[in-house]
C-alpha cells in the first residue's frame, strides 16, 4: 500500500490554522478527502474558572471546537502559509505545532501508512494508522521523540535548497 497523501505538508498547514486558534490539544482523522479535527482551546482566567469550564465541558461535551477541512481547503492554507514562512537561513522551531505536525506527517509517509487517527496532547501523541501491510498500528509517544526526525528533515531540506541554488548559479 502506498500513500498518495502528503501528510507532512497537509499537517503543517493544519497546524498553522490551529496555532492561529491557540489549539494545542486535539484529535485529527482523515475521512476520504476530508480532515476532521476536534479540539479544545486553552482556557483563560483563574484556576477556579478553568475548573468550572472543565466540569461544564465534561458534563455537556460542549465548548469543544471542531474544524472540518476539505483537501482544497488544506491546499489553500498551504499556499497562504508558504507566503509567510520564507525566512532564509532560519532553523524552524520544533515546538511550533505546525512543525511538530509536519514531522509526524513525514513519519507516516516514511512508513507508507494511512492515517486513522492522531491525538495530540501537550506532551504526548497517540498515532493510529494502517501500515503497508494493512495492519492497524497504535503508537503512544512523546512529542519529543520526533525531534531527531525533525532535525534530519530540516537538514535534508537545507541540502536540497543549497543544491537548487548551486544549479541556478551554475546555469
Amino acid at each position: 500500500m502506498t500513500t498518495e497523501t502528503s501528510y507532512g505538508e497537509d499537517f503543517r498547514s493544519i497546524g498553522q490554522a490551529l496555532e492561529a486558534k491557540n489549539v494545542r490539544s486535539f484529535e485529527l482523522k482523515r475521512l476520504g478527502d476530508w480532515y476532521i479535527l476536534q479540539g479544545v482551546p486553552p482556557g483563560d482566567g483563574s484556576l477556579r474558572s478553568k475548573l468550572h469550564k472543565f466540569k461544564m465541558r465534561f458534563r455537556s461535551g460542549s465548548d469543544a471546537e471542531s474544524l472540518t477541512l476539505a483537501l482544497p481547503d488544506v491546499e489553500e492554507l498551504s499556499r497562504k502559509g508558504k507566503a509567510k514562512r520564507f525566512i532564509p537561513g532560519r532553523m524552524p522551531d520544533f515546538r511550533r505545532l505546525s512543525n511538530t505536525l509536519r514531522t509526524i506527517g513525514a513519519y507516516l509517509e516514511s512508513k507508507q501508512a494511512k492515517l486513522l487517527e492522531l491525538q495530540i496532547r501537550p506532551l504526548t501523541v497517540t498515532l493510529s494508522y494502517e501500515d503497508g501491510d494493512g495492519q492497524e498500528q497504535i503508537e503512544d509517544r512523546t512529542i519529543r521523540s520526533f525531534y531527531n526526525l525533525f532535525l534530519e528533515l530540516s537538514e535534508k531540506r537545507d541540502e536540497a535548497k543549497d543544491g537548487s541554488k548551486a544549479q541556478h548559479s551554475a546555469g
